[in-house]
């Protein structure tokens, strides 16, 4: 029996579950790796033939080769252990996570600095404007007497 993912109705985002985890393991592994300058420095000698030494997926192998970060996560990344590439690679986070959006570093920055991405467009799939207007987060409780 599957669990119920209520956090799969978000658009766009891909949640760091148990499922993922097991899903990517391997990647994870191999991202952990890379905290070893030996290990980088063979990475970057010849990546496909380390990557060969992991038992990852070939589609996970093909998304680090293109350093696409979102196909990464799609494959069981986690964003924390993937950094690891991007640092290898001599990228902030920053640049990464720019990169993640298609935006360029400085884009990023502003669009952080201006207060982050508009709401427009990143609703619950289920929910419409007027019912989102009204949801507090979580564990949100607002003290009215204040």
């Amino acid at each position: 029996m599957a669990l119920d993912k209520p956090y799969l109705d978000i658009p766009g985002t891909i949640i760091f579950d148990a499922e993922q985890s097991r899903k990517g393991y391997w990647l994870n592994q191999f991202c952990v790796s890379l905290m070893k300058a030996e290990n980088r420095a063979r990475f970057k000698a010849d990546e496909r033939a380390y990557l060969d030494e992991w038992p990852m997926t070939e589609e996970q192998k093909q998304a680090v080769l293109a350093r696409d970060l979102n196909w990464c996560m799609r494959t069981g990344g986690n964003i924390y252990f993937l950094a690891r590439i991007g640092a290898t690679d001599g990228l902030s986070f920053q640049q990464m996570a720019g990169s993640m959006t298609g935006m360029s570093e400085q884009e990023y920055r502003d669009m952080m600095l201006g207060g982050g991405r508009s709401i427009e467009g990143n609703r619950y799939i289920g929910e419409d404007g007027d019912a989102q207007a009204h949801r507090q987060p979580q564990g949100a409780h607002h003290n009215k007497e204040a």
